[in-house]
């Protein structure tokens, strides 16, 4: 009867006691906004690059 109370416990406590959660996330969903990021950054540079190196050098030319 010892052994049964045992069992019972650890069963109740297995199920109410709260676990412990991974924190470690959805890793191929990290990975898949990353990409995304990293292709989006590339597409606008594509686009704007003469804006920004104009921007840039005259930013420059203003310190000098």
């Amino acid at each position: 009867m010892e052994h049964l109370g045992t069992i019972l416990t650890r069963l109740y406590l297995a199920l109410t006691v709260p676990r412990v959660r991974d924190e470690r996330g959805d890793v191929p969903g990290w990975v898949m906004i990353t990409v995304m990021t990293a292709g989006l950054v590339v597409a606008i540079t594509a686009v704007a690059r003469p804006q920004l190196q104009s921007m840039l050098s005259s930013a420059l030319e203003q310190v000098k």
